[in-house]
């Protein structure tokens, strides 16, 4: 038996300790909003927040992950209002919206690091999403005004 914490509420996982983290959040504690994408930590779509830092659900296990805060899209905020989602509807970045909640979660983590980051520091820190859609100039423009918006004092 593994006690995870997962958006601030104890499981009790009665699961192999190998099982990646993702089938547990997505099959077990039945948050589907983290994706399967590739399996290997190479397309993002799959990360969460662990520790308060992004981490690849797909390929971190259930063992290691025993009493760590983790993170998922469904609570980057309470009424969808944090302000990358604001400025991902506002600008209407998602084509097929497969990646993205791995988008928002990766670019969370990036504005809470650095609120004010140029198209560099967005780059670098998003390097590591795979959008198949090719949505990554709206994105970045997202990026950036969430930024804004933080700036302005818009809270989730």
């Amino acid at each position: 038996m593994t006690t995870i914490k997962v958006n601030g509420k104890d499981y009790h996982i009665d699961a192999d300790p190998d099982m990646p983290l993702l089938w547990v959040i997505r099959d077990i504690v039945g948050l589907t909003g983290t994706k399967y994408g590739c399996g290997a930590a190479q397309c993002g779509a799959c990360t969460v927040h662990l520790d308060g830092e992004a981490a690849r659900s797909c390929v971190t296990k259930l063992g290691s992950v025993a009493g760590r805060p983790i993170v998922t899209i469904e609570a980057l905020s309470a009424n969808n209002n944090h302000p990358l989602q604001l400025a991902w509807q506002e600008l209407n970045v998602p084509q097929c919206g497969y990646c993205q909640s791995g988008q928002l979660m990766s670019a969370a983590v990036l504005l809470r690091e650095n609120p004010n980051p140029t198209d560099q520091d967005i780059d670098d820190a998003m390097a590591g999403n795979i959008c198949r859609c090719g949505t990554y100039t709206r994105i970045r423009a997202a990026i950036h005004k969430a930024a804004q918006l933080q700036r302005e004092g818009v809270k989730s």
